[in-house]
């Protein structure tokens, strides 16, 4: 294990030529530089996070809910069969037409009646809107809040104006402040962190944070019904998205990590893994972009944004019109949904990311 652990933690690999972490790990009196060992904190300050977001949605997300007359609908359950409950459980939950004759057989039921009992029983795990709204009001708030708490420290950081900055007395940095903001992220932040790149990472999420609360803004309008004010605040989200990902991160943080910190530091090993995860972030970034646009293109031309793939009530034209024993066509026309900005920018997020994403 001493030898896997010295491996891992080769100085190298994590840190510019000249410096060892014997030289982090004895800062000057009133100094405080980061440490691999603060990550850990993150455990308990999620429990409290996630104490505090159950909190919010039950005090003051569900209460603005039910003032915008979103309430918990019970919704029509499956009727208990044992059959059938094993098939959607250990099978398929959308059971084709050789399985649905089957089981029309074994029960004596019409097939449209299995059909119908397998709609009731896929909505049954589905979220209500009023779950999604308090899911959303807390992402909201959450982004909110985090993105105004960073973007206020970075105006009065120097490296906000001059990312050069991030750079000079690297990695001799005294950013223990940005630890909680830090805390934000997973995978990029943290590597970040080890290797005391805080202030580049404070950059990081400033850009990727500064429109998510507007997606959640538009989702909880949507779930509210306020459908032309989702759709101009979904159309804001993607403006704000395309400027801040594929303008201002490649313009003002790539170029800091790419090539300022070549001019100042000059690369070591870690500085190579760091640059090249920033780079598939851009990739991702640039499909991300290109799935929103596509979603923001449909909804201008039809007037709103569509349907969400969460949508509380699945509709019955979607199983029994389709059923090629009952000879009928699937209509043209797709389901009306409530819920249309989430479910289609939480697609577009999840055919990219892998959590955290950022």
């Amino acid at each position: 294990m001493a030898g896997l652990s010295a491996w891992f933690w080769n100085e190298r690999f994590w840190l510019p030529h000249n410096v060892t972490w014997a030289d982090l790990e004895n800062p000057a009196p009133g100094v405080e530089y980061p440490k691999a060992g603060h990550l850990f904190t993150a455990l308990p300050l999620a429990l409290g996070i996630f104490v505090v977001r159950i909190l919010f949605e039950r005090f003051i997300a569900g209460p603005c809910a039910r003032s915008l007359h979103i309430h918990q609908g019970a919704g029509r359950r499956a009727q208990p069969n044992a059959v059938l409950e094993k098939v959607f459980t250990s099978i398929t939950k959308n059971p084709d037409s050789r399985h649905l004759d089957g089981l029309s057989k074994q029960l004596d039921w019409e097939v449209r009646k299995v059909q119908r009992w397998f709609r009731h029983r896929r909505n049954q795990d589905k979220p209500s809107t009023h779950t999604k709204f308090c899911e959303s009001m807390w992402r909201f708030t959450f982004y909110l809040c985090i993105f105004t708490y960073g973007f206020q420290f970075l105006w009065q950081s120097p490296w906000m104006w001059d990312t050069r900055h991030c750079w000079y007395g690297y990695p001799y940095q005294d950013f223990l402040i940005m630890f909680i903001h830090h805390l934000a992220t997973v995978s990029l932040i943290s590597f970040s962190y080890v290797n005391n790149m805080a202030r580049v990472g404070s950059l990081v999420l400033c850009v990727h944070d500064a429109s998510d609360f507007l997606l959640e803004a538009a989702k909880m309008t949507n779930y509210a019904k306020y459908q032309r004010l989702c759709d101009f605040l979904f159309i804001v989200f993607s403006v704000a998205f395309f400027i801040t990902r594929l303008v201002i991160y490649p313009i003002w943080v790539l170029n800091s990590t790419m090539f300022e910190s070549w001019a100042i530091v000059g690369p070591y090993p870690s500085w190579w893994l760091f640059n090249v995860l920033l780079l598939v972030l851009q990739v991702l970034h640039i499909i991300w972009s290109y799935l929103i646009a596509r979603i923001a293109i449909k909804a201008i031309l039809r007037g709103k944004v569509g349907n969400d793939v969460r949508s509380d009530i699945e509709s019955s034209s979607e199983d029994e019109l389709a059923s090629p024993t009952q000879g009928f066509k699937t209509s043209p026309h797709p389901c009306k949904g409530e819920n249309g900005t989430n479910g289609h920018c939480a697609s577009a997020k999840a055919r990219a990311q892998n959590h955290n994403s950022w």
